[in-house]
């Protein structure tokens, strides 16, 4: 299955021991090909990334973390080109096999990583999230996913996208796992209290489709046997579309200002669709930008008033399962734009976020999203293994 699935960058696989006697020794783990590891080139995605760069002599902060914590790196996996793109399809490199759902997409663009581990074929593995890259394959292809908090984990060694948004993520099949990695990749023990209220995002259930809002509603009534108190409340009183167009008039702006130089001196070749969103964020007039950023402080404000201390926020991971692979630009767009009014409240106000599997819609899975309080990224992965272990 490890070939089978298409999900490890081409070329010679790379194996590296994890330290011996750590708290994760004897799992195994892959890493996005965002993610320097030594003497490897960070490919990103595409083909003329890593023409004239040096191969990285050391590894990425999140890499040597989980190698020093014991932990055996297996291979370097696929993304989305230089990780924009939301679906997990690579024009270079191919769409890795989502085996939870096959002919559909994996999600990107963290795909690869989604995919190894949802095969089996590894323990654990690193992804980033910087607009959904996490949080939606981890819905598409039924694992346990986390936005870490923004600015919470050390990015060295990571390849940078949109920095104001960009966070290192992970991914593992079982609540047990996800709790031993989220405790060292945190360096934080996984707490046995648990939050005590919980908001349901009623505006975010309304705009998925019905039958995945159904579908979660058992995972729901769960969670709210978790806590004291419970209470519908909007999310976005502004409207999810207006959060989203905020996060698309910030998010590309920094893409483009990241990749500039690149394109400038390389003209890389590169599938039309990510070429497009790299010359809209060169495109995005500073009003616009004006505007993006009062809203992304306005999102930040609803985010804190709704979140305090000991409270937690549910809400559908992404408004539809995984779609089928392969189609065609005019059918995707409209899909990458409801999928982005679910997922802008990540990349705008910063707060950690856990996507729990658990539920289908015709035998695809898809996700329930828990939100914290900035800083209550274990409490989250603590009600992710206190909702385990309540089946």
């Amino acid at each position: 299955m490890t070939e089978e699935i298409g999900a490890f960058v081409p070329g010679p696989r790379v194996r590296i021991e994890g330290r011996a006697g750590g708290p994760l020794s004897g799992l195994t783990f892959a890493a996005k090909d965002l993610f320097d590891v030594a003497g490897v080139p960070t490919g990103g995605g595409n083909h003329d990334w890593p023409t004239g760069r040096p191969v990285p002599q050391r590894h990425s902060w999140a890499v040597q973390t989980l190698l020093d914590a014991g932990a055996t790196l297996i291979g370097k996996t696929i993304t989305d080109e230089v990780s924009l793109g939301i679906l997990g399809e690579n024009a270079f490199d191919g769409t890795p096999v989502n085996v939870r759902a096959r002919g559909r997409v994996p999600g990107g663009s963290s795909s690869g990583s989604a995919a190894v581990v949802a095969a089996g074929i590894c323990d654990t593995a690193l992804g980033t999230d910087s607009g959904g890259s996490v949080r939606v394959p981890a819905s598409f292809c039924g694992l346990y996913g986390i936005r870490p908090t923004h600015g919470r984990i050390d990015v060295t060694g990571m390849l940078p996208q949109a920095p104001t948004a960009d966070t290192t993520g992970w991914f593992a099949r079982d609540a047990e796992t996800f709790a031993k990695v989220s405790s060292v990749m945190l360096d934080e023990a996984i707490p046995a209290t648990l939050p005590t209220r919980l908001v349901i995002a009623v505006d975010t259930f309304g705009f998925a489709d019905a039958n995945v809002s159904a579908a979660l509603q058992p995972m729901v009534k769960r969670l709210t046997g978790l806590v004291d108190q419970s209470r519908e409340d909007v999310m976005a009183p502004q409207g999810l579309s207006v959060w989203a167009r905020a996060l698309r008039s910030l998010q590309p702006v920094e893409a483009y200002a990241t990749f500039k130089d690149w394109l400038d001196t390389r003209n890389p070749r590169m599938a039309f669709s990510v070429a497009r969103g790299l010359l809209a964020g060169a495109m995005v007039p500073a009003s616009e930008q004006s505007w993006a950023n009062l809203m992304r402080q306005e999102a930040r404000a609803r985010m804190a008033y709704l979140l305090p201390a000991g409270t937690i926020l549910c809400m559908p991971t992404t408004p539809f399962p995984a779609p089928l692979a392969g189609q065609s630009l005019s059918v995707l767009d409209p899909l990458r734009d409801r999928i982005t009014c679910l997922c802008a409240q990540g990349g705008l106000a910063g707060h950690p976020q856990v996507n729990l599997p658990g539920a289908t819609v015709d035998g695809l899975p898809i996700g329930l999203s828990i939100i914290g309080a900035r800083g209550s990224d274990a409490s989250l992965v603590a009600v992710a293994r206190a909702l385990a272990t309540q089946k």
